[in-house]
């Protein structure tokens, strides 16, 4: 990993450099050689074999990276231990320190550590690949915590964690038995000491049964929660900090001893880094390169190298110079090193603001209230305040606070000479700053506060944890007494996100001064302010309506509150209403609670319970293993994809000249070097595998580089120059609609009754017409797409492991690619961190371009995507565009729909066409409508080819309805709940495509939901609150779902499995599915388990793979356990009978005697099973059929709270309801159910997608802007419901499917659009106030923008009309 020998600046002053390079990983010394300064910590640790710790983003921003590190710090004399992103730690900034990664708390052949036993238990791990990384986050915040931590700072410390799977709730218990708590809450006996003598639940806070221990899981038995006993720390030291577990690591003796030395290495390209312990010696190599960049944290520099391809020659980390570390308080101020530590900076101004006069530390608390918003706690432990300050970044949430509180910033020269500038002066423009090449920063000076010296935080975000800022602020006032009256004195207000720098409001600053606070002042100041702060119409990050507004909302939140601090002193006659007070109470997140509510249906030995995951010990220890996991074989390559930088352009030259003399080159590969077919596709070969003469998106595939490491190969393929000529692009549906640019033989319809007369007959009494946007989705599974790929034979035979939904689909493409028979390739599956459809067919083609390069080279070759280009060049869920026509009665009822649907294909067919169908069966959601009529197209654009994603269309189809169903019931100012329930569908009714209903539980789950929520009660109490605060508004709604069950192509309703039976009575189960999280695995094997009447222990299931269940179709359309399930008896009961003469011979003392004489007797102890599903099938040329063997059931209420001055909301409550007719895991159903809810919330209400189309001209046309976590934000922890309740119907077994049950992946999702419409329950509220009664539009996802700009009052009336749309890319 690179020389022995390091190179010396023998110019430095004489320091004294370290001799030996070392850190301590999982208490093993390792001395680092020189040459390595290009290299992150995660790098190092995975190349060691380290593979737990995962690349997730390579960014800082999903947490599957965090490692823990500590390190002695002399001057406080004890160990410190925080958590890391390891993606962005330069290995080199970790010297001398101790690294414990997941694998060094806890092994399966060991022990697990009780952080790691919690999260399995409590359900909490589900693909597992962001597991590692909330399992260190945990531990690292209790080594480091003296006593038990609180709630708040467990969900703190886990605010840098992304999980994609699970919806957080099982994480959250499991972490919670941690916190410092009632010992009571967590035990059976003086919980029991209530009133009625019943356990409290610690999850929910009610009585409830989970606290007593359930020896026999009988039939019937009911299970409300499931609770982790209370763990407590076994020690506590200064050097080892806090220890559950008497086998943890402690602190290396010899880092105690060990003297820290200043550093000079090297690494690839020239690279620098250097280590420095004196200011001397720093502004001495500061002098020398000009140019270096400082470093703490590297979580500006990293991703700038990392992402941005920015190169640097000198790296000089400063985080040992005493001078920059220091925290000095001094008479008149607070004097901050910059290269203090943000966490660090936290503690310390919460020390001040106990200790000193609340007037003095008004800008601490609002410093404090900026950085628990600002990043994850990873970022905060490395990050400096220096940095952050010096990439002046326009949207820094710290900077416009600097600058209104008055700080001043030092600065040193080289030469030693020390200047003092105000903050507001130290911004010049876009990250640029009043310093010269040979001056750093110095430190920071925070002035106390005067009395009546007023200084407060704002901040607006996509998302309120982890994420950058839309608009910032920092505003601050000071008031004196004059003539009887309170004047401005001073004051400053300072805006972030609306320049190319932090911007002071100089004329609102001028016109404040002098003027009495009062509301006249108000009025007169908002409008000096619209004029101060003005954003052109296409300024960069768009929406600039809404960061218009955010100004003026901002500087009223101010006011009001300045006026709230002046009246409870006594100081200021009430000037503010009630009602305005809603406007400045800050967001308060109280501890999340959730309830679980199911019946244990016991069948067998394991059908029914509710088993943990069977990987999940593997998982919470690091040692499940993935694609990437995989260990390179000797002489393998690594692959990067040479993309497309162009939406629609002919290719008129490729250079590859650059490339080729890059470090570490092996080959280059084009279309012309295919050795098969180069046209692919899953259902029509109309895409190429690598372009050949035209280019129709940005990031399509023109070739594939291989070199020696995945970073030279990307080098390489970035160093490719191709010369393009633009040809015309289509960058929206409706420019598709408008063109007249449909993919060919995609037109659909569906018809019942006659639409066009019951519309023209007067039977309605409304006719309504509009149309409906529905917004697009990332998968953001957390693994990103991997595929190792080798030669058998010289050739003869390619095998492959791939994370993929469909190795059937990896199998054929790459057959089809390198014109092998199937037969010669085989794809093996282990597990997949994450699919949710994105891995279905888009992963075949990425393995398919690295077997090209493996194939013609006879070596193996691994292709594992970065974030962004796996975000940029694999697809996402559809956008559409619908158009409607409803005829309906005065009383509510429908008589008629015509409706046309419009999805967003993008460059190739893939399955755009079954997911327009699906979401046009699904356009009724429950509803009867005698007359319907459904049209839909697949519009081709010049984007990314668009997949398969979580309900498949059908929740874009079910959204569309629920958007007409609310409008219907403004227009008869009737609830949308009695237009819902006064058209439900029912048992017999037969639908638009002619399939019958049977079974349909749809009364019984919403009946059961309106009284669990108690939806009476909670609308009474919403409106009592709406009608007493003008500013924070809340909404309900109730949304019914049913989800048909079944692939709706017939041919791909069929499962095989293979099953084997062992002498020592194991069984060996391999079938068609693959694990991605789902719990696929672990229902398979607890049938298998039943079927044979033996332990669940005695059941496994090691891989997917082609070889030995062919002609697999993939894991999707929810129906796997049925199929597979059905296919695993079906080869059992083959077993069972031939070994029935043999069992009824002799009585055998187990099944594994039973095996055994089997055996003896040459009895087949294997079988392959078989299963299609029956009675189903749908032909298009009559529109009529039975597409789905049967439906899935639920329904969802929600409730949220909005602050409509800004759009930010949050969830207060959710309760779904779901029929799953008898569980096979009632545990992993509800993990599905939590986990589908929240990924839809992030479709409904979080994540946008933003192109480069007409309505985002910032953008490059045809570019994906939203490519990573820091762009594109997925729901974090803090956006789960504060209440989250989940209860699966009871008594209702379902006879088409395995056991009864039913199947539960996709069904739950679209049931999180109860808290879209429960927003827009809330808008209408909001409008209300401000006269608009009307209907409006909301397009999902409902963002902070949407929904502020919604919420029509006298601030957004300057900016926008009261039915602006804010643009959306569909």
């Amino acid at each position: 990993m690179g020389s022995l020998i390091a190179v010396r600046d023998g110019s430095d002053g004489g320091e004294n450099f370290a001799d030996e390079i070392i850190v301590y990983v999982n208490g093993v010394r390792r001395v680092l050689p020189d040459g390595l300064a290009h290299m992150t910590l995660l790098q190092y640790l995975r190349e060691i074999g380290l593979t737990g710790t995962k690349l997730g983003c390579g960014e800082g921003g999903c947490g599957a990276c965090t490692v823990m590190v500590s390190y002695y710090d002399q001057h406080l004399g004890k160990t410190m231990h925080y958590a890391i992103n390891a993606c962005l730690a330069p290995l080199y900034s970790v010297e001398g320190m101790h690294i414990i990664t997941v694998e060094g708390i806890g092994s399966c052949r060991h022990s697990l550590h009780p952080v790691q036993e919690s999260l399995a238990k409590a359900h909490g791990s589900q693909c597992g690949f962001c597991t590692p990384g909330f399992v260190m986050s945990m531990y690292a915040l209790l080594r480091s915590s003296r006593s038990p931590p609180s709630e708040d700072q467990i969900e703190e410390s886990l605010a840098g964690n992304l999980c994609r799977c699970t919806g957080y709730r099982p994480i959250i218990d499991a972490f919670r038995s941690f916190a410092k708590t009632d010992n009571a809450l967590y035990t059976n006996t003086s919980s029991k000491g209530n009133s009625n003598g019943s356990f409290i639940c610690p999850s929910s806070g009610k009585p409830c049964s989970c606290g007593e221990q359930v020896s026999n899981h009988s039939v019937n038995s009911i299970v409300k929660t499931s609770c982790i006993g209370e763990n407590k720390p076994v020690s506590y030291s200064e050097n080892d900090g806090t220890m559950y577990s008497d086998k943890e690591l402690i602190f290396p003796p010899e880092l105690f001893r060990r003297k820290i030395k200043p550093l000079d290495l090297s690494g690839f390209g020239g690279l620098r880094w250097y280590r420095t312990l004196r200011l001397q010696h720093l502004l001495y190599l500061k002098s020398k390169y000009p140019d270096s960049k400082l470093v703490v944290g590297n979580s500006e520099v990293g991703i700038e190298m990392n992402l941005k391809n920015l190169k640097y020659e000198v790296l000089i980390s400063v985080a040992h110079v005493p001078e920059l570390s220091a925290l000095h308080i001094t008479n008149d101020g607070l004097e901050i090193g910059s290269a203090v530590r943000l966490t660090e900076l936290q503690n310390f101004l919460k020390m001040l603001i106990a200790e000193r006069d609340p007037h003095e530390t008004s800008s601490c608390k609002a410093l404090i209230e900026q950085l628990k918003w600002f990043a994850g706690k990873q970022i905060k432990n490395v990050a400096s305040v220096g940095g952050n300050i010096c990439t002046a970044s326009p949207i820094s949430d710290l900077n416009p606070l600097w600058m209104a509180a008055r700080a001043k910033f030092q600065i040193i020269s080289c030469k030693g000479t020390v200047r003092t500038m105000p903050a507001e002066k130290f911004f010049l423009g876009y990250r640029k700053v009043d310093m010269s090449p040979d001056e750093i920063l110095l430190s920071i000076f925070l002035p106390w506060n005067r009395p009546f010296e007023y200084v407060k935080e704002f901040k607006q975000a996509h998302r309120r944890d982890d994420d950058i800022a839309l608009v910032n602020a920092g505003m601050r006032v000071y008031l004196e007494e004059k003539g009887g009256k309170w004047a401005v004195c001073d004051a400053s207000i300072v805006y972030g996100g609306v320049a190319p720098v932090s911007l002071p409001a100089v004329k609102t600053k001028d016109f404040l001064i002098g003027k009495h606070w009062d509301r006249k002042l108000l009025h007169d100041c908002l409008t000096v302010l619209k004029e101060d702060i003005s954003l052109s119409e296409d300024a960069p990050g768009g929406m600039v309506e809404y960061r218009k507004s955010l100004t003026l909302s901002f500087f009223f939140k101010f006011f009001l509150w300045v006026t709230h601090q002046m009246e409870q002193k006594g100081t200021l006659t009430s000037i503010l209403a009630a009602s305005d007070l809603s406007a400045i109470e800050n967001y308060y997140k109280p501890s999340f609670r959730g309830g679980q509510n199911y019946e244990i249906m016991k069948i067998g030995t394991a059908v029914g319970l509710p088993a943990v995951h069977l990987s999940s010990k593997l998982q919470v220890t690091g040692e499940a293993e993935y694609a990437d996991d995989t260990p390179m074989p000797p002489n393998g390559l690594h692959a990067a994809l040479i993309l497309s930088k162009k939406a629609h352009a002919r290719i008129l030259s490729i250079d590859d000249l650059q490339a080729r003399s890059s470090p570490g080159f092996a080959g280059i590969f084009l279309s012309k070097d295919v050795p098969g077919k180069n046209e692919i596709g899953p259902v029509v070969q109309d895409e190429e595998l690598f372009a050949s003469e035209i280019v129709t998106c940005v990031g399509q595939a023109i070739g594939v580089v291989v070199a020696d490491t995945h970073e030279n190969a990307k080098i390489a393929s970035r160093k490719v120059q191709i010369v393009y000529e633009e040809l015309p692009a289509i960058l929206s549906t409706r420019d598709a609609i408008n063109s007249n640019s449909f993919l060919p033989n995609t037109k659909r319809c569906l018809m019942k009754g006659d639409v066009e007369s019951c519309l023209l007959s007067g039977l309605c009494d409304s006719v309504i017409e509009g149309e409906v946007h529905v917004g697009g989705q990332e998968h953001f599974y957390l693994e990103p797409n991997s595929s190792l790929i080798w030669t058998v034979d010289g050739g003869n035979e390619v095998h492959m492991i791939s994370s993929t939904q469909a190795p059937e689909k990896s199998q054929k493409y790459v057959a089809r690619v390198l014109d092998l028979p199937l037969s010669k390739v085989v794809c093996k599956t282990k597990r997949i961190g994450g699919g949710f459809g994105g891995k279905e067919t888009r992963s075949a083609f990425i393995a398919a371009a690295a077997a090209v390069p493996s194939f013609l080279l006879n070596r193996p070759v691994k292709i594992t995507l970065d974030r962004d280009i796996d975000m940029m060049i694999t697809g996402q869920r559809h956008s559409f565009l619908a158009k409607y026509k409803v005829g309906f009665t005065n009383d509510g009822k429908l008589l008629a729909l015509d409706l046309e649907i419009y999805n967003n294909a993008g460059n190739s067919l893939d399955l755009s066409l079954p997911v327009l169908e699906r979401a046009m069966f699904h356009s009724d959601n429950v509803y009867d409508i005698p007359h319907i009529r459904i049209r839909g197209r697949v519009c081709f654009t010049n984007f990314p080819s668009n997949t398969a994603f979580r309900g498949f269309g059908g929740p874009q189809g079910m959204i569309i309805a629920e958007n007409w169903i609310q409008r219907i019931a403004m227009e008869l100012k009737r609830s949308p709940e009695e237009i819902r329930e006064a058209n439900f569908q029912s048992e017999g009714y037969v639908l638009h495509y002619g399939q019958q209903l049977q079974g349909c539980t749809l009364s019984k789950v919403w009946d059961e939901l309106k009284v669990s929520c108690d939806f009476y009660k909670v609308r009474e109490d919403v409106n009592q609150f709406n009608s007493h605060n003008r500013w924070k508004k809340r909404g309900i709604a109730m949304v019914p779902t049913k989800f048909g069950i079944s692939f709706t192509s017939k041919f791909m309703n069929q499962a095989g499995a293979l099953v084997q039976v062992y002498t020592d009575g194991t069984v060996l189960v391999t079938h068609g599915g693959v694990e991605m999280g789902q719990g696929l695995h672990t229902k398979v094997a607890q049938i298998a388990a039943s079927a044979f009447n033996i332990p669940l222990n005695s059941v496994f299931i090691s891989e997917t793979s082609t070889d030995k269940v062919p002609n697999a179709s993939p894991t999707a359309a929810s129906a796997s356990s049925d199929m597979y399930g059905a296919a695993v008896v079906d080869a059992c009961e083959q077993i069972k009978a031939r070994m029935e003469p043999i069992a009824s011979k002799h009585k055998h003392r187990s099944f594994a005697e039973l095996a055994a004489a089997c055996y003896m007797e040459r009895i087949d102890l294997s079988a392959h099973g078989f299963y299609i599903t029956p009675d189903i099938g749908f032909d298009w040329k009559s529109a009529k059929g039975i597409p789905f063997s049967y439906f899935t059931y639920g329904a969802a209420f929600a409730e949220v709270e909005i602050d409509t001055l800004t759009g930010d909301f949050h969830t207060r409550m959710a309760d779904v309801v779901l029929d799953l007719g008898h569980s096979l895991n009632p545990a992993i159903d509800v993990g599905q159910i939590e986990g589908a809810f929240i990924q839809g919330l992030g479709w409904v209400a979080l994540e946008e997608l933003k192109w480069g189309d007409a309505d985002h001209k910032w953008i490059r046309p045809g570019s994906l802007y939203t490519c990573g976590p820091g762009s594109y934000k997925i729901p974090s922890l803090n956006d789960i419901p504060l209440r989250f309740n989940v209860a699966l119907l009871k008594g209702v077994p379902n006879p088409k499917a395995i056991h009864s049950s039913k199947a539960v992946g996709e069904p739950p999702f679209f049931l999180a659009s109860s808290v879209f419409f429960a927003i827009k329950d809330a808008i209408i509220s909001a409008r209300s106030d401000a006269g608009h009664d009307g209907w409006f539009p909301l397009d999902n996802p409902a963002t902070p923008e949407r929904i502020r700009m919604a919420c029509a009052d006298e601030f957004t009336k300057l900016f926008a009309s009261k039915d602006y749309r804010p643009k959306l890319s569909v």
